[in-house]
């Protein structure tokens, strides 16, 4: 779906670039090596997370599933939430165009699966697997940060607020 089909898209229209508080989800693929899936978006060049915002009559984990469909050109089934993020410092956004969002984001992980291949789409230029340790330089504010959350999860158990 392109940014003109979307819900945001007439929203835009309305309010110009004026912060607007958003609902999202974003979903971290996990290799069963440990590495994880970075697009680098087409808006900002940089490395994250692959995400978006649910659109309406959506619950959050439909809205996560088909986010990852448009994005990577995979679909998954099974997505499980590890965490919410909120922190205005890293969860607050000035796109290029002037639009600026403050999302408020659950934060979800799937395995990979077995045999698939991203595929890029008008939102990213490439993917990569970058171990947890090993992030590239330019990335996005907030995916180091849900990438922390990630592990402190896998290690505790506990639902991470960010």
């Amino acid at each position: 779906m392109s940014f003109r089909d979307s819900y945001l898209f007439p929203l835009r229209q309305k309010v110009g670039n004026d912060l607007l508080l958003l609902p999202g989800a974003s979903c971290l693929f996990v290799h069963d090596d440990g590495s994880i899936l970075l697009e680098r978006r087409s808006d900002f060049g940089i490395w994250g997370i692959p995400a978006g915002s649910p659109e309406p009559g959506e619950d959050i984990a439909t809205a996560i599933r088909r986010e990852m469909a448009e994005e990577t050109g995979v679909e998954v089934e099974t997505v499980t939430p590890y965490g919410f993020a909120s922190d205005p410092r890293t969860k607050t956004i000035t796109f290029p165009n002037g639009h600026r969002c403050q999302f408020f984001v659950m934060l979800f992980w799937a395995d990979w699966p077995q045999g698939a291949v991203p595929v890029t789409s008008e939102e990213s230029f490439e993917f990569g697997w970058f171990r947890p340790n090993a992030l590239p330089e330019a990335i996005m504010p907030s995916t180091p940060v849900g990438i922390a959350a990630y592990l402190r999860f896998r290690e505790t158990g506990a639902f991470q607020l960010v």
